[in-house]
């Protein structure tokens, strides 16, 4: 096998533990600011990780990091055992991104912003074109394949921001406060194709949120606040070993916070 999948699609993990992302020791400064502070954990393959904190906690500067939007100074990140300094092709071609601000091109099509994103990868015409008929139909967007990208609802916009992440086929999958600024039902359906993702196609999942309510009690969860990992592991494991009767008052224990911003408006 050759072209963009060819070490994708029969990967496996060698990174610690056999990790689809590996954050070992991690510091970032922004002037005398510290922003993150050696900052390790790890997601594990076909698994959903929750990065939990609140705004200012370091979740983008973290992903700015491991996107190579940021340099790593300090510590070390690997993808699939690929470090992101040293092997940095290696590792962001296993590993697609939704970023927290909207990143399409208002003015071309659906099919159009996702046959730019493929070209960026080196994926050709007829296989761009074939996955993403696959994507949007499997993200409820295949009706829309010719509307321009302004024409979309949030909701819409994002999902087609997820679709663009997996043409290439990552096995990792970063999203960034994907549901900001949507309706209930919206988050939900968001939410919900991300697990499915998961379950159905082993892809590898980080989910950064302030949010509560979209962390179930089986997730695998990291606890970040004013840069630090404050707790790490399976939410109800979290709970248990803080006396906390939920996470809401998991949370508050581990960071010394009211967390007031623990469910959608």
């Amino acid at each position: 096998m050759t072209g963009p999948d060819a070490s994708i699609a029969g990967d496996t993990a060698s990174g610690p533990c056999g990790a689809a992302l590996a954050i070992e020791g991690v510091s970032h400064c922004y002037g005398a600011r510290k922003a993150l502070d050696d900052v390790s954990f790890t997601v594990a393959p076909a698994s959903f990780t929750a990065l939990l904190g609140l705004n200012g906690a370091g979740k983008s500067t973290l992903f700015s990091l491991v996107t190579r939007l940021f340099g790593v100074r300090a510590g070390r990140i690997g993808i699939f055992g690929h470090d992101i300094g040293r092997d940095p092709g290696e590792a962001l071609r296993r590993m697609g991104v939704v970023f927290q601000p909207r990143t399409l091109d208002l003015d071309l099509s659906v099919t159009q912003n996702l046959q730019y994103h493929a070209a960026l990868h080196g994926i050709d015409r007829r296989a761009a074109r074939q996955r993403a008929g696959d994507e949007l139909a499997r993200i409820g967007l295949a009706d829309r394949a010719g509307s321009k990208v302004r024409d979309l609802s949030g909701g819409q916009m994002r999902r087609l921001e997820i679709a663009r992440a997996l043409l290439h086929r990552p096995r990792l999958l970063l999203l960034d406060e994907a549901t900001v600024g949507l309706d209930v039902k919206a988050r939900a359906d968001i939410l919900g194709h991300v697990r499915r993702l998961v379950a159905e196609q082993g892809i590898a999942v980080l989910w950064a949120t302030h949010l509560f309510d979209e962390i179930a009690s089986g997730d695998n969860l990291v606890v970040l606040h004013l840069g630090r990992v404050r707790a790490q592991g399976e939410v109800g494991r979290i709970v248990a070993e803080t006396d906390g009767h939920d996470l809401h008052s998991a949370f508050t224990q581990l960071t010394g916070t009211g967390a007031e911003t623990g469910s959608a408006a």
